[in-house]
């Protein structure tokens, strides 16, 4: 018969020679790139991750992971919902109902609400609350919804409420793209000619950030062709 292993040998039955095998066989898929085709209908979010980072939009499409709750996004929806209802505009959830909302302390989301309630847009009402659109960008869908929309003197400005803290600079130059759909989107829905702004208020710091990205041809490449 076949001779039994020395058990006085490091890798007898070479198990740890296989693991590392498999191993680098992981690294080398995780580091290939994957080559998806961009859905002929996308979210918004998507189209900033596709722009943040095409490998993990790629990893995503190929395999779909759900994201983990965490309670900052449970705060960020208390506080939509919040928002939603001193707007007149009846919440899906009211902060009460939504899952672990009495897991952790509300300090925050008071926080959140008192610095609202001393900001520029707490003294505004807006003409649309939570707007949903479906446009068409080359030959894909996109979809969305909008916070709210605010009529001005001579325009519109569409606003996006963030909970959260203001990313690096290089994670909002794709969030910008966000805002140039935001815009896109408004001005087809309006069709009134009147100037469109888009903006994301970080709620926390009190600041309104204003960029002034148009959507590029090549952004509206990546959705029609793919990455």
């Amino acid at each position: 018969g076949a001779a039994e292993p020395d058990p006085e040998e490091p890798d007898p039955y070479g198990w740890a020679a296989e693991v590392t095998a498999l191993l680098a066989e992981r690294a080398r898929q995780a580091q290939a790139e994957l080559e998806v085709a961009v859905p002929r209908e996308v979210s918004v979010s998507q189209l900033v991750e596709l722009r943040r980072s095409p490998a993990t939009f790629a990893s995503r499409l190929r395999r779909p992971v759900p994201f983990k709750p965490n309670p900052y996004a449970r705060r960020g929806t208390a506080f939509h919902a919040w928002l939603e209802d001193r707007f007149g505009s009846p919440a899906l959830l009211g902060e009460d109902e939504l899952p672990g909302s009495h897991d952790e302390p509300n300090q925050d989301l008071e926080a959140l609400k008192e610095s609202f309630l001393s900001s520029e847009w707490a003294q505004r009402t807006p003409s649309y609350v939570e707007a949903p659109f479906e446009i068409t960008i080359g030959e894909a869908v996109v979809r969305g919804r909008m916070d709210a929309v605010f009529a001005e003197r001579d325009g519109w400005v569409v606003v996006d409420w963030k909970t959260g803290e203001k990313p690096s600079r290089e994670a909002m130059d794709s969030a910008q793209l966000q805002l140039a759909v935001y815009r896109e989107a408004w001005r087809r829905i309006a069709s009134d000619g009147k100037p469109v702004r888009a903006v994301f208020f970080y709620v926390r710091t009190g600041e309104t950030f204003a960029p002034e990205l148009e959507l590029s041809p090549d952004d509206r490449g990546a959705i029609v062709t793919g990455a």
